[in-house]
């Protein structure tokens, strides 16, 4: 059974225990969550080295997924896991192999062995590579050889999978009579839309739902239901092309649950901050609550170089208005394949993000750390201060660079404002005394 027929029958899990546990809440409340499908808990059986499960939707922290993988031009194993290293000790909460180049069974199946945390796939990838290996095009592909792929991934141990079954003839039709600036960005929508337009066909993702659904539900893995026609561009944002596929998602996301399987919704993408609201309340309304899983969002279109810090600022707004998954952006982000240190950063810029959303959700334990370091800053308590920091490594690094002859930091030294008023009013004789904050 998946998580979610489990829920239902009023199981609670090991993996439920674990996550209610991690985020603060009873393992009633989870289970109550993942039976409406309203939470999602990627972990297949079959992934035996998954130790850190984690718990995507309404009411849970706002999650950052890092995406790895080789590409045509580089495929470097070595540097991959080591990507993977970074993702596991900065705090991703889940990982993504979008492998295209080099020997990607191999990549992929090394990547789950090591992966602590849940790990997902973009099936198509290696579908598409087999079938231009093999067969000598993409085009050449056969439904078959899509799903014998996905059933791989099951068994390899997949958590979930991006599945772009939104991309179909009738959703095509609208983007066609939509002009565009950036087209079709999505790489597996992109695949999927050639494959069909080639081959005159609807897409196998769609018209074969119910088989997708047989694999999933088999292998518990999660569908990620991809947004191939997300926009590309702040002038692409909001069309009719991205609503039509959110309204076939939306129908998806119901014959998934009434089978008993989990899923959750991707989302843009390029939207300018003035648009996140209505983006995150459509795919609420629409997907009736399915976990929305975004990438950025991304409010501006120039920040080459600097996405990851445009897309947090666009993740930290969409999480406060209810996104519970941020896929991070890095430095490299259209610009080319991210080393480990761009994956380090970018993941660094979205884990931020997404604590900030959750202070701004309401979330008790984020406003209670944040709270207990302004308490240990006031007291220039450096060692509580790291234990609290996101990143305590960092924070210390810079303390010892540029350390201080005084108790302070190095920016005001003697001068330090900090108890300093407090200081003062002793001195002239007044009985005051300023305590923690309550």
């Amino acid at each position: 059974m998946t998580q979610l027929e489990k829920a239902r029958k009023g199981i609670i899990t090991d993996e439920m225990y674990y996550i209610a546990e991690q985020e603060g809440i009873s393992p009633e409340e989870l289970r109550e969550k993942v039976a409406q499908g309203l939470v999602v808990i990627p972990a297949n059986p079959n992934h035996k080295s998954l130790e850190r499960f984690t718990g995507i939707g309404e009411g849970l922290t706002v999650k950052v997924n890092v995406n790895i993988g080789t590409s045509y031009d580089y495929a470097n194993l070595d540097e991959e896991i080591e990507k993977l290293a970074i993702a596991m000790e900065y705090g991703g909460d889940t990982v993504m192999d979008l492998s295209t180049g080099g020997d990607l069974e191999t990549i992929m199946k090394t990547l789950i062995e090591k992966s602590k945390i849940p790990i997902g796939t973009v099936p198509i990838y290696e579908a598409e590579f087999r079938a231009a290996k093999q067969k000598g095009s993409f085009y050449n592909m056969t439904v078959d050889d899509l799903f014998e792929v996905i059933e791989e991934h099951g068994k390899r141990g997949v958590d979930f999978i991006t599945v772009h079954c939104g991309v179909t003839l009738e959703s095509l039709r609208r983007y066609q009579n939509t002009q565009r600036v950036t087209g079709i960005v999505s790489r597996g929508g992109g695949l999927m839309a050639a494959w069909m337009i080639h081959n005159e066909m609807e897409n196998p993702l769609y018209k074969y739902f119910d088989r997708l659904l047989e694999i999933a539900r088999e292998y518990d893995m999660t569908l990620s239901l991809g947004d191939g026609l997300r926009p590309g561009s702040i002038a692409d944002s909001t069309d009719r092309p991205q609503i039509q596929e959110l309204i076939i998602i939306g129908e998806l996301v119901e014959r998934a649950r009434k089978a008993g399987v989990q899923a959750m919704v991707e989302g843009p993408g390029h939207i300018p901050l003035n648009e996140i609201f209505t983006n995150v309340q459509i795919e609420k309304k629409l997907c009736k609550g399915a976990p929305f899983y975004i990438l950025g969002m991304l409010p501006c279109d120039t920040a080459a170089g600097y996405d990851h810090i445009a897309g947090a600022i666009g993740g930290a707004l969409a999480g406060m208005y209810g996104a519970d998954m941020l896929c991070y952006l890095t430095p490299a982000e259209h610009l080319g394949l991210p080393s480990p240190e761009q994956v380090k950063e970018g993941l660094i810029a979205f884990r931020i993000a997404a604590h900030i959303a959750d202070i701004a959700r309401g979330n008790k334990k984020a406003i209670e750390r944040n709270l207990l370091m302004s308490q240990a800053r006031y007291k220039l308590d450096w060692k509580k201060q790291f234990e609290l920091a996101l990143f305590p490594n960092e924070a210390q690094k810079i303390f010892r660079e540029r350390s201080s002859k005084t108790k302070a930091c190095s920016m005001c030294g003697p001068f330090c404002p900090m108890n300093l008023v407090e200081q003062t009013l002793k001195k002239k004789g007044y009985n005051i005394h300023i305590e923690h904050i309550h």
